[in-house]
């Protein structure tokens, strides 16, 4: 083989190979940088306009540190703000603003309590989505298998065709654990269920909740809070169908030969037991046991407001008093709607920003459902913590190690050929100019 040419093509080759690095270093950036793809530099379609049940945005900077992690009543009012009803027993109770997030008033909204059924709300959020009204089952005895004793059902039979718009008003009305069953069945099954929802949980914000039974029925372990039932009954009122069950005061459910009505337990909605209804109340979901109490995650509207409002273990006042104090909830949450500042937020809390240099943490890929570091379990957080807004750090920052390496590698390259090409013009020179065979 002969090899010949000049030091002129030699440096030429060098430049090129400097002007190829200097070419495919942003695209090297851009491969390395994918993990950091849609958080700050998105392509415009990918930035497009939210839709409903899509994340919230962060709250802003600018939004008052959040009181949600102390004991205790937490309220700030201006002047002119009517009081916080002081007949309120429930061991924990919060009242916000559905449509912005903003809580104007809680108590130990972040204590871990059983749910009751009130844990079914997030079950709807986390399921609902995937089962729509028209999918149609029939139900074996394996899919009511595990019903715990003492639970509400509302007349699921095996070898009986369901729609699923059956079960989700046996569910929302009825507060039926065997359409719970099924439903979760046909989701995948139980367990799998149950970790779906505490994933859904997460991704709202929502660090206090730990699903064992996806109906609420009490199991050890099981707990939410009232921040996280307030943040369930906010995503359910940005679904449709979530809005339209959860508001039915009555329906039909199939039976033996002909279908037979039943009514939501939901007293506040429907007037029952001497309870009288509240005026705008959309639902959302009542519950009760032993454990729990009285538990009620209740949204209203007025006057171009949109409340919602939990209410966790009233220790006084019967067993409808659940209901009498949501009501008084609502009734000052509707009077103090301007009057008072936020004391949190229902929406995520955005992830904390790494600071730069050496030990600084990677962000989260974006679908990953990774945290920018490592969780340390389920932490109470003020206003939501967690799971969505701008993991933090630059990627072009991060990048630069790798165009680094790129431009040094090129530029050892065209010092080699350099190098070369000049050794072989000498060698040339002192043979007379014939070629260097090899």
């Amino acid at each position: 083989m002969t090899i010949g040419f000049s030091a002129r093509t030699a440096v030429s080759c060098s430049a090129l190979c400097v002007a190829g690095a200097l070419t495919l270093a942003p695209g090297a950036a851009a491969v390395h940088g994918g993990a950091y793809a849609g958080t700050r530099d998105a392509p415009a379609e990918a930035v497009a306009a939210p839709t409903p049940g899509a994340a919230d945005p962060p709250p802003p900077p600018s939004a008052p540190p959040s009181l949600l992690d102390r004991p205790g009543t937490q309220v700030r009012p201006r002047t002119g703000a009517p009081a916080v009803p002081r007949d309120l027993s429930a061991r924990s109770w919060l009242v916000a603003d559905a449509d912005t997030g903003e809580v104007l008033a809680a108590r130990d909204a972040h204590v871990g309590r059983p749910p009751a059924s009130t844990l079914k709300t997030l079950f709807a959020v986390t399921v609902l989505p995937t089962l729509p009204a028209a999918v149609r089952h029939t139900v074996t005895e394996e899919d009511l298998a595990g019903i715990g004793p003492g639970s509400s059902m509302v007349g699921v039979r095996a070898g009986r065709t369901y729609r699923a718009s059956d079960l989700w008003r046996g569910v929302f009305l009825n507060s039926g654990n065997d359409a719970v069953r099924v439903l979760a069945r046909m989701n995948g099954g139980w367990e799998s269920t149950a970790a779906q929802m505490e994933a859904k949980a997460r991704s709202l914000g929502a660090r206090d909740t730990r699903v064992v039974s996806p109906d609420g029925y009490d199991m050890p372990g099981q707990v939410s809070s009232a921040y996280d039932l307030a943040v369930f009954g906010r995503a359910g009122l940005r679904n449709t169908d979530f809005v339209r069950y959860c508001a039915t005061v009555r329906a039909a459910f199939p039976g033996d030969g002909r279908a037979y009505e039943i009514q939501n337990t939901n007293r506040l909605l429907t007037g029952a037991d001497g309870v009288a209804p509240y005026p705008g109340l959309i639902g959302v979901k009542n519950g009760s046991t032993s454990r729990a109490g009285s538990t009620l995650v209740a949204a209203a509207r007025r006057g171009g407001h949109t409340l919602v409002v939990t209410v966790m273990d009233p220790r006084a006042g019967g067993r409808f008093a659940v209901y009498e104090e949501a009501r008084s909830l609502l009734d000052w949450g509707f009077g103090a709607t301007g009057r008072v500042e936020p004391v949190g937020s229902l929406l995520p809390r955005p992830a904390a920003r790494p600071a730069p240099g050496p030990g600084a943490t990677t962000p989260a890929r974006p679908g990953t459902g990774a945290t920018s570091a490592p969780q340390a379990g389920p932490a109470p957080a003020a206003g939501g913590s967690g799971g969505s807004g701008d993991s933090g750090g630059s990627g072009d920052d991060r990048d630069w190690p790798v165009i680094a390496g790129t431009l040094a590698g090129a530029a050892g390259l065209g010092a080699g050929a350099v190098a070369l090409a000049l050794r072989l013009h000498g060698a040339r020179g002192r043979r007379g100019g014939r070629s260097v065979r090899g």
